[in-house]
């Protein structure tokens, strides 16, 4: 399931915690696709508080409490790091990480917790959600079997990468507008790992977060810079990048294309993708200026393959919102490709 709908599901578990309709969530991926990321996500936008209990570095105890005597009785102290309404607030998220990476005896300990929201005399408040996230047992990471008993206790929903997710996300974190090119150029490197090879260093959304910090600390270093990409991104997809960079010297004049003096789309395809990404990312910078939206928009129809120009369009779209749809030329370009749009997006059989 693609990322932004699982941040759809999450938000709506988060809320119907105070309804008492909340069921904890276990979400399924490969390394680095960005589990963590959406609950943390959904923390964020919901300005609560993020508990984040990663299992597999715990023993029974941590979650169990120490036992101490109390007169006649033995008693258990109730961990601090778990969630309490006066220290950390009524709502929130609980979030236990590497949950299938825990040992068996920990991951019982958990049971209780998960399914009766308790644990002893420890209860959750009610406004917190539980949520979980562990790499599948064929990603060749450190992990057990779920047992039944625990895997009955969650709704279970797999993240996979999405292109289109992945970038409206770059967009908002201000992700080098030149990976994003790439990334458009090449769809098939967001995410590639093969879990049979068990790489050191590959493509994903989060090591294109870490090629993103490379280009900032080597872009000066032009020597240095290859080996740079290719330990965040792995050995072929960093040459490969590398040489996309390289290329987009020959780009037409950004500025040009902004002030509406330049209007000739590059004949390579991969230059193309960098145009449209340095487009979208000047758009953005440019707080959304009515001109250089409408020449951004008259020089998408002047692309060869419509497609292309749609795909600008959308992400420039992304990055600006609304006003957009408020520059003139928006419908003289829309216009252009309605037989385009409405090929591939007529409603499926049954609907409307």
């Amino acid at each position: 399931m693609r990322p932004s709908h699982i941040e759809t599901i999450l938000d709506r578990e988060f809320i119907s915690c105070n309804a008492g309709q909340h069921t904890p969530v276990m979400l399924w991926g490969p390394p680095g696709v960005g589990k963590s990321q959406i609950i943390a996500g959904i923390a964020r936008l919901r300005g609560v508080p993020l508990i984040d209990l990663r299992l597999s570095q715990m023993e029974p105890t941590d979650l169990r409490g120490i036992p101490f005597r109390n007169n006649d009785n033995v008693e258990w102290s109730i961990p601090s790091m778990l969630p309490d309404a006066r220290r950390h607030g009524p709502a929130g998220i609980l979030f236990l990480d590497e949950i299938n990476a825990a040992p068996p005896t920990v991951s019982a300990a958990a049971y209780q917790l998960i399914l009766d929201r308790r644990l002893g005399e420890y209860v959750i408040p009610d406004g917190w959600a539980i949520f979980a996230a562990g790499n599948r047992q064929g990603d060749r990471g450190v992990t057990y079997a779920m047992p039944a008993p625990l895997a009955n206790r969650f709704t279970h929903y797999e993240v996979e990468a999405n292109l289109d997710d992945w970038v409206n996300w770059a967009l908002n974190s201000g992700i080098d507008a030149r990976i994003l090119g790439f990334l458009r150029f090449r769809p098939d490197l967001l995410f590639h790992y093969d879990a049979a090879h068990n790489p050191v260093a590959f493509p994903s959304p989060r090591s294109w977060e870490y090629a993103h910090r490379a280009l900032q600390k080597f872009g000066d270093r032009p020597d240095l810079l290859s080996d740079a990409l290719q330990a965040c991104v792995g050995q072929s997809c960093g040459v490969e990048l590398k040489a996309f960079i390289d290329n987009l010297e020959n780009l037409p004049d950004i500025d040009g294309i902004l002030d509406g003096s330049v209007s000739e789309v590059p004949r390579g395809i991969d230059l193309q993708y960098g145009v449209a990404a340095a487009l979208v990312r000047r758009a953005r910078e440019s707080a959304g200026d009515v001109k250089k939206l409408s020449n951004i928009l008259r020089y998408a129809r002047n692309y060869p393959q419509r497609e292309m120009g749609v795909m600008l369009v959308t992400d420039l779209h992304r990055a600006v919102g609304q006003p957009l749809f408020k520059v003139p030329e928006f419908v003289e370009w829309a216009n252009s490709v309605a037989e385009l749009m409405l090929y591939d997006f007529k409603p499926v059989k049954g609907e409307g």
